[in-house]
């Protein structure tokens, strides 16, 4: 279990990201969850002076469909980096193990073989309590995680 704020970091060492252009791809799936993950991670993204027309934002109705769009995104000439947000809550089935995986191995992939930097931000969690806790909840943001990686990386 996580036991640190998702959203600490020390400010000062993030880029400006003012002259940068950020892609993202969100799940429609578990929308409460995902809407929450992109808020923080644009509002992130502005605080640390990215201009709200260079962040584009792409819905996907699933997380497994996350790794098309970030392929997508990282076709397109102009982005600094590309950010995934998703939502991956356990059932009774093994799908969330298929989905994790599928998803993960995907992105890594592309982070392996594009030219700009994919940033990871699928949660995958036993409940949605979990998944609340690190969407805004007493476990911070991930959103606001996954948008500093995205500012550093481009920097990178």
């Amino acid at each position: 279990m996580a036991t640190s704020n998702l959203s600490a970091y020390d400010a000062q060492s993030v880029p400006d990201a003012s002259n940068m252009i950020f892609g993202i791809v969100v799940a429609e799936w578990n929308p409460g969850i995902t809407g929450a993950l992109l808020d923080g991670c644009v509002n992130t993204l502005e605080k640390h002076g990215a201009l709200p027309e260079n962040i584009h934002v792409k819905r996907v109705p699933g997380s497994f469909e996350l790794i098309y769009g970030a392929h997508q995104m990282t076709l397109n000439d102009g982005y600094d980096a590309v950010i995934i947000l998703g939502s991956v809550i356990r059932g009774e089935t093994p799908h969330f193990d298929y989905i994790c995986q599928g998803v993960t191995a995907g992105i890594a992939r592309l982070n392996a073989t594009s030219n700009i930097p994919v940033i990871y931000g699928l949660l995958t969690t036993n409940d949605m309590q979990q998944a609340r806790d690190r969407a805004g909840g007493r476990l911070g943001n991930k959103g606001d995680e996954c948008a500093i990686v995205a500012i550093k990386m481009a920097k990178f």
